[in-house]
């Protein structure tokens, strides 16, 4: 910042034209331009910018790492991602606030409906009203076959309720109890139809993802948002984010400080997530 002596230089060796003068101007001292911040000054600009990134990160923007392999191609384990909490929350849409729910395709975070408490990151295939089937893993919407270029297959031999379903009963298949007791309340003919405020998800790598499929639909309050971008990708595995004791995870964190470089996958940095 400019000193303000200089504007009170230029004040002071104003004429005044009604009582011009030949005395020559006297000099004065001048005081600093600033002075020095205050403690009290420095706390408040402190919790300002605490509570402005607070906010941000708890209604606006937050980052979440991926620990498992059921989103793969489109987010790997040790990917992390910024996630838009504000726009997918179904309210009415204004300029300033474009608000809308979630579409077909969209990846989203949502709470578990199987665990309250536990983050999943799927995809939303179909949305309330949608009748859903699978056939030998191909999905069918609305009676229509879906062409889904990020679906991975890992060539595991066919399992019927997860590549036919909801054809085969989920008992003993690895669905929840809750689930399998209610999924046949929501099937019509060949189809299950999603209810109102609730949607079908599933993770991309198709074979392996723990998904609507075992645990139900999810419903609209569970969403949290949709990820936007990768900020970071390390290459990691699953048993990496596994629970170990306090030694390991030392020396985990000391060989990702050492090969930082070396274990960032660059080319997934700031890559959108689609």
């Amino acid at each position: 910042m400019a000193p303000s002596g200089i504007n009170t230089l230029t004040e002071e060796t104003r004429l005044d034209k009604d009582n011009e003068t030949d005395s020559p101007a006297k000099d004065s001292p001048r005081k600093a331009a600033s002075e020095k911040e205050t403690f009290s000054e420095a706390l408040a600009g402190f919790a300002s910018v605490f509570v402005s990134g607070l906010f941000i990160i708890t209604f606006v923007i937050q980052h979440f790492e991926i620990p498992s392999s059921s989103m793969e191609r489109t987010l790997l384990i040790g990917d992390h991602v910024f996630v838009d909490r504000m726009t997918p929350t179904g309210k009415e849409s204004t300029p300033l606030f474009p608000y809308r729910d979630l579409h077909r395709g969209d990846t989203a975070v949502f709470v578990s409906p199987a665990e309250p408490g536990l983050f999943l990151v799927k995809r939303i295939i179909a949305v309330a009203g949608d009748k859903i089937h699978l056939r030998d893993g191909k999905v069918f919407l609305n009676g229509v076959p879906q062409n889904e270029p990020y679906v991975v297959r890992n060539g595991s031999p066919k399992f019927p309720y997860r590549d036919d379903f909801p054809a085969v009963s989920p008992f003993g298949s690895g669905a929840t109890s809750d689930w399998a007791i209610e999924m046949p309340q929501h099937i019509q003919g060949l189809d299950l139809v999603v209810p109102k405020n609730s949607y079908f998800a599933m993770g991309d790598n198709r074979d392996v993802s723990f998904d609507s499929r075992y645990w139900g639909f999810v419903p609209k309050e569970n969403v949290l948002g949709r990820p936007l971008f990768i900020a970071w990708s390390l290459n990691q595995t699953e048993a990496d984010f596994e629970q170990r004791p306090m030694p390991q995870r030392f020396v985990s964190f000391l060989r990702t400080t050492i090969h930082f470089f070396t274990l960032t996958r660059w080319n997934r940095v700031f890559r959108l997530v689609h």
